[in-house]
């Protein structure tokens, strides 16, 4: 679809953000992460490493287990545990995403089939199960009850926060603070645990486990907004991803919310019928989008955005500058310039 929806603002860069800088700091364990991520998905059931290794080998940043990667770097830890534990962290997100594709019925992850488009939602729930159920492994073969407690809260919370999305569904007239409470759920909170692991593996100090929490957490929800901006952007198209799928299936965001909110009566009908009512025609994603630009929804969430960035910078403030300080801040500059 032809749309472009323009969300830039007058910037002074003189060089886009870029997650290189921690990719390459990193790198050396990454390529041990994900030496790991490939010996544990293994199983003498045949499917279980084919479809796992389908959305697993797709093409995703491993930015999750990077920030296990770099937390622990930033303090100082020279040992070994924490590319098990981000390996743990990504077979999560993976379970997630297994699972977020089959309620979703989606058929494109990351410019491919979904699994589930190529081998059912039987298998794809079932393997997600096998890869949530191999984290847990991962934890317990780490041996510390604190890691457990981290990222097995951290799984309880994401499936509430997949169950909270569906009742919040097909619903244009949910609140902003509904919205915030599923996708600090669904995704922030991952991110927070997997930085948070990074500080317990290093034995730190209490406040500087909080920091890592806290820019995780905060990391997670700006990274949440701009993907929510994204579908509605032709720029999604160059992420693998087609435009508007969160429109199709009539799923709440925050650019939906703040075009309810500030519009007419009769643009109120018109969600009702293509949200509520999931009766939609072949230009209804065009008049979505052409409301939201008028009511500044879309740029309004990237603002959000940029606040809930701005406290995750601020909460690496109590560590010393360095390399991978810097890094990790560049990397919450690129997740929200992803809009642009």
């Amino acid at each position: 679809m032809g749309i472009v929806v323009d969300i830039k603002q007058e910037r002074g860069d003189a060089q886009k953000p870029s997650f290189d800088a921690l990719q390459n700091l990193v790198e050396e364990d990454l390529q041990k992460v994900n030496q790991h991520i490939l010996n544990n998905m293994q199983s003498q059931v045949a499917l279980i490493p084919q479809l796992a290794s389908h959305i697993i080998a797709a093409g995703g940043k491993r930015l999750r287990p990077m920030l296990t990667l770099s937390a622990a770097k930033l303090c100082d830890y020279t040992g070994g545990r924490h590319v098990g534990l981000s390996a743990c962290v990504e077979f999560i997100h993976t379970a997630t995403l297994l699972h977020d594709d089959v309620v979703d019925e989606s058929e494109l992850r990351r410019g491919q089939e979904s699994a589930n488009a190529v081998w059912g939602n039987q298998a794809s729930v079932l393997v997600g199960d096998f890869l949530f159920s191999r984290a847990f492994q991962l934890m317990v073969a780490d041996g510390s009850l604190k890691i457990l407690k981290i990222l097995s809260d951290a799984s309880a919370v994401i499936a509430e926060g997949e169950v909270l999305q569906l009742m919040t569904a097909n619903d244009p007239q949910a609140t902003e603070e509904a919205y915030l409470e599923v996708i600090r759920s669904k995704t922030a909170t991952l991110f927070a645990a997997a930085s948070q692991v990074g500080a317990v593996v290093a034995d730190r100090p209490q406040v500087e486990e909080e920091a890592l929490e806290s820019f995780g957490m905060n990391l997670g929800i700006a990274f949440q907004l701009i993907d929510d901006v994204l579908d509605y952007s032709a720029k999604q198209a160059q992420l693998g991803k087609t435009v508007g799928d969160d429109f199709r299936e009539g799923k709440v965001t925050l650019p939906l919310i703040l075009a309810w909110r500030r519009g007419t009566d009769e643009e109120r009908e018109f969600w009702r019928r293509t949200i509520e009512d999931l009766d939609q025609t072949g230009d209804d994603l065009e008049k979505a989008i052409q409301l939201m630009t008028e009511h500044n929804a879309l740029a309004d969430t990237v603002e959000r955005a940029r606040h809930y960035a701005a406290i995750a910078k601020d909460a690496l403030g109590i560590f010393p500058s360095g390399e991978v300080k810097s890094a990790m801040l560049e990397v919450v500059d690129f997740c929200v310039d992803r809009a642009y």
